[in-house]
């Protein structure tokens, strides 16, 4: 499209640059063009974003929708000027949601609020949205990037997205088949994901504390805190996906805000508890870190983070081995951390 009449000196001066956002758009055009797949219609820059929907094979075709953002972990990308990986959270976040009741994701759109329109920098927050939709198989078919001087200081910015999905309705994740004695499997995460931030910026006075950005710590294998902050969240669609196809799932938790106590009950049933093992849980460096500068209880960082668990599964026992070796098998070292008891609390850390 031909921009070259489109400028406005009176807008302009008002702080908002719309030249500025064509030549974002023409930048991310090369991130965007790596997600493209068969449901992709048209290019970037129309009004909206098409996508054909092929059902193919199912009985009664669902659309699963989620979005959500990165929360206060944009602060820190600001603060390293960091931008090219906090697309992948922003992906992630809505993905795994939506993987949770087993659908594929289809596409996705994202949102970019920010006090001035850098195109450069633009361009790298979304290659990250790109490399998540990537990591995902799902298309990235449009966005908005708004400009609000006045509103946002010129270096702030907010990224939110939103997904789409595809499940038969006969094979929705909905917890009614679970029974006790099923295993619960845990799904590594890569860190914090994009999770209790504030906190995390409050601990570590990170705002105002250059050595915990720069300085490099043994227990974090060299990572200063910052970069282990800011490492993206773990993508659990394809092996998921894969687990689906050959294990009886009976049901899935995203392990987001509220940690344990409020992400596993959300996939169990009503008069069965998930007895998770403390000690088997695999709590990454980071969250010892995290407890320990700010003096936080064992119960609040369950209740807050994922404490090294991103995703949780529900199997039955008789395919829990069968399980292990398919996550594998993508680079995830699931290993059992409970098991599903008769109870009504349905989470509960012993």
């Amino acid at each position: 499209m031909d921009h070259k009449n489109s400028y406005s000196a009176s807008y302009a001066a008002a702080g908002v640059d719309i030249t500025a956002g064509y030549q974002a758009v023409e930048l991310m055009k090369k991130h965007v063009a790596r997600t493209r797949n068969e449901g992709c219609l048209d290019d970037v820059g129309g009004f909206g974003g098409c996508f054909g929907l092929n059902t193919a094979g199912m009985e009664a075709p669902v659309l699963v929708s989620g979005t959500d953002g990165c929360g206060t972990k944009v602060k820190l990308a600001i603060l390293m000027d960091k931008h090219d990986t906090i697309g992948i959270d922003c992906v992630a976040m809505c993905v795994n949601d939506i993987i949770c009741v087993g659908a594929k994701p289809l596409f996705f759109l994202d949102y970019i609020a920010c006090g001035k329109n850098v195109p450069e920098k633009i361009a790298r927050i979304v290659s990250g949205v790109a490399e998540g939709c990537v990591q995902a198989g799902a298309a990235l078919i449009g966005g908005e990037t708004a400009e609000h001087p006045g509103m946002m200081p010129a270096e702030d910015y907010d990224l939110a997205g939103f997904a789409v999905g595809i499940v038969d309705k006969k094979k929705i994740i909905d917890n009614s088949r679970m029974a006790a004695g099923d295993v619960v499997i845990a799904l590594p995460s890569t860190g914090i994901h994009s999770n209790g931030f504030s906190l995390c910026r409050k601990v570590f006075n990170i705002d105002n504390n250059d050595l915990l950005l720069y300085v490099p710590r043994e227990e974090l294998a060299g990572k200063t805190i910052a970069e282990a902050l800011l490492t993206p969240t773990r993508i659990y669609v394809k092996p998921v996906l894969a687990l689906l196809e050959q294990v009886d799932v009976k049901g899935i938790s995203h392990i987001t805000g509220g940690g344990f106590y409020e992400n596993i009950p959300r996939s169990i049933p009503h008069g069965l508890c998930a007895r998770i093992e403390k000690s088997a849980v695999k709590i990454l460096p980071i969250f010892d870190l995290i407890a320990r500068f700010g003096n936080i209880p064992e119960r609040d960082m369950f209740n807050t983070y994922n404490m090294g668990v991103g995703m949780s599964v529900v199997v039955p026992a008789a395919q829990a081995e069968t399980a292990l070796a398919i996550l594998r098998e993508y680079g995830i070292d699931a290993y059992p951390m409970g098991t599903i008891v008769a109870g009504e609390e349905k989470v509960m850390l012993v």
